[in-house]
Parts: structure tokens; C-alpha cells; sequence
């Protein structure tokens, strides 16, 4: 399966290695350009015990990824995953769902009909 996951901080590189690890082609995207240049080095922007190691394989196997161009993985991608960042906003104590609303109209335009498709086939196959 392809998977792209939009938002490539501890969240999105924890499961894109995870998933990959599991055999499925994942690309993580990312804004940054910096960060995503080191992630394809392997180096990562925090720690967690094994993760260095699980990201180097995946990448040497070519099942894990590291972009800043989300239009063209989430047209190929058969599932997105959203893992921008949700920080607690100053006063409240809320999620601040900033960039979340700036990530969905960018991965909205980008999808290329696979709901779309996946849905008509399963109508037909369920009835």
C-alpha cells in the first residue's frame, strides 16, 4: 500500500518507519525543506530508542520517503494521514488546529478520485 503521511515531526516519522517496517511504501512530507533534507540523511530532529536504526533500513530498503512535494505523493497514495502539529495554544490550553486547516485544502486539491473509485467498487462488490 502507498501511504503518504503530511507532517514529518515525531508523530508522522514514528509511523511512517512503523508502517514501513510492515512492508508498505510510506512517504512522509514535510514543509521544512531543511528537515526533510536531514531525515533523508537519517538524522532525526528528536529521540526515541530504536528509531534511528528503523528509519536507516527502511530508507536502504526504499519503503520509507521524505518529501516536501505533497501534491504528487497524495495523488499516488492509497491512504493520508494528517500529522501536523497540534500544540496547546497559549491561554486555554487548546489544540491549536492551525496547521491543520492549512494542510486539508492543500491535500483536498491533491487527491486524484481514489475515494472516489474505492467507493463505486465497493457499491458494485457489496451490491
Amino acid at each position: 500500500m502507498r501511504i503518504a503521511i503530511v507532517g514529518s515531526a515525531y508523530v508522522g516519522v514514528v509511523c511512517g518507519a512503523c508502517l514501513a517496517d510492515f512492508g508498505h511504501q510510506v512517504t512522509c512530507i514535510d514543509r521544512d525543506a531543511d528537515k526533510i533534507a536531514a531525515l533523508r540523511r537519517g538524522v532525526l530532529p528528536f529521540f526515541e530508542p530504536g528509531l534511528a536504526g528503523l528509519v536507516a533500513a527502511n530508507l536502504a530498503a526504499g519503503r520509507l520517503a521524505f518529501t516536501t512535494n505533497l501534491a504528487a505523493e497524495v495523488a499516488q497514495a492509497d491512504i493520508v494521514f494528517i500529522a501536523v502539529g497540534t500544540p496547546s495554544r497559549a491561554g486555554d490550553g487548546r489544540a491549536d488546529l492551525a496547521d491543520l486547516h492549512r494542510a486539508a485544502p492543500e491535500i483536498a486539491a491533491a487527491v486524484d478520485g481514489f475515494t472516489r473509485r474505492r467507493s463505486r467498487s465497493m457499491r458494485r462488490a457489496s451490491g
